[in-house]
């Protein structure tokens, strides 16, 4: 097939266009490269030393023969040229990627607001216009968040994508029906996924795209079978506040002794999936298409979860470092469960990397071979929900107050 992956150059993007390009698929990455400006803007850089995306594309052409070939378009604003783009090239399929993924970004302030939106929404809506101008039969993968349902306690299991439903009519009766589990976004972030949903509930609906939607939990991990073929194709490790997910960031921690730092309670529960399921996940959704006139096939991309402060005490219990407590920045509750329906992968013949598996080595060896590049005040999560939390945080910053755990 020939591949667009939009967004490309990113944390899933890159070792996602490696693998597809390394089973032989034509891979195009489309990226406007601001995560990397964004990396300038909060004087962080990945953990990982990260060549410009043509030194990478050439690295893995001259390690394997094979071409990625990269398009500088940014798809928020320039939407003549992607229609133009998809015009010459035509792909088979998809993949989009390109929207600012952080939470904690999303919220720092109204600046950072309005940019994860008009970003995100515009991009996602361009995409589709596009295609449905163009008349391209591509068939588009997205990839969401399972934060789109929130991370409420219901007792219930969280279906994928889809809630049935009994509606009384005027008469008496119950009609059946099945909507879209009802969104609960708990960040601006999120709130632009769950956007995305209906934009694709209405494309496929209206102009008969077929679209997948991935609702996936945490990735972590550095490594794919790909990313190890070259020290130069390694893939991007965040650890700061705002880009780092809750388990690179203890592992970074651990690495240079720092506390592990528990926001709140600890109580969250998280889904998480391995970089290497992740992209595997992308390829089986690839291969299974929905039909034109279909609804939007949904998966919940994940393979288990685990409450933020037993991760802790995972990571404690492998590497000595203690536990520490800090005020949470987020607006959410301090404790919740996270049951998760994820059938569909598992029967497309998915066989899951967990955490327990020993994997979490590499992640701790690349933690400690690239310590020294670290920015210790660039660690701890600091961008508030609201003024109100801002005002907590902002009195202990660097975590100095940090109460330990045992």
């Amino acid at each position: 097939m020939k591949i667009a992956v939009l967004g490309g150059d990113g944390f899933v993007g890159w070792p996602t266009s490696l693998h597809l390009s390394d089973k032989g698929h034509d891979v195009h990455i489309i990226d406007n490269l601001s995560r990397r400006w964004i990396d300038t803007e909060l004087g962080v850089q990945s953990l990982t030393p990260m060549d410009s995306i043509q030194e990478r594309t050439r690295i893995w052409h001259e390690e394997t023969g094979r071409k990625i070939r990269f398009h500088l378009i940014d798809l928020a604003r320039d939407y003549e040229i992607f229609k133009q783009w998809l015009v010459e090239h035509r792909p088979d399929a998809i993949i989009h990627f390109a929207e600012q993924r952080a939470a904690p970004y999303s919220m720092k302030s109204d600046r950072h607001k309005n940019y994860t939106v008009n970003n995100n929404v515009n991009a996602t809506h361009n995409v589709l216009n596009a295609i449905v101008e163009t008349g391209v039969n591509a068939h588009l993968v997205h990839l969401g968040t399972m934060g789109v349902y929130g991370y409420s306690t219901i007792g219930a299991a969280i279906p994928e994508g889809y809630l049935p439903v009994g509606i009384e009519t005027l008469e008496g009766e119950t009609v059946a029906q099945e909507i879209l589990y009802p969104a609960n976004p708990g960040s601006i972030y999120h709130m632009t996924k769950c956007l995305d949903q209906l934009l694709f509930q209405f494309y496929a609906k209206n102009d008969g795209l077929r679209i997948t939607d991935l609702h996936q939990g945490i990735v972590w991990g550095t490594h794919t079978d790909q990313t190890r073929k070259h020290p130069q194709l390694i893939n991007r490790f965040d650890y700061d506040g705002d880009y780092g997910t809750v388990l690179n960031r203890f592992l970074i921690q651990a690495a240079i002794d720092h506390p592990l730092t528990v926001h709140g309670t600890g109580g969250q529960t998280r889904a998480f999936i391995h970089i290497q399921d992740s992209v595997r996940c992308i390829e089986l959704a690839l291969n299974n298409p929905p039909e034109a006139g279909e609804k939007v096939k949904i998966f919940n991309q994940m393979t288990e979860t685990h409450r933020v402060r037993d991760l802790a005490e995972m990571i404690s219990k492998m590497t000595g470092a203690e536990v520490a407590y800090l005020p949470n920045p987020r607006k959410e509750a301090s404790e919740n469960d996270l049951i998760v329906k994820n059938e569909q992968f598992l029967e497309l013949g998915l066989n899951p990397i967990t955490l327990e598996e020993g994997l979490l080595d590499e992640v701790v060896e690349v933690a400690k071979k690239f310590a020294y590049r670290v920015d210790r005040s660039r660690v701890p999560a600091v961008s508030a929900w609201t003024k109100d939390i801002a005002k907590t945080v902002e009195k202990d910053p660097e975590g100095k107050r940090l109460k330990s755990v045992s």
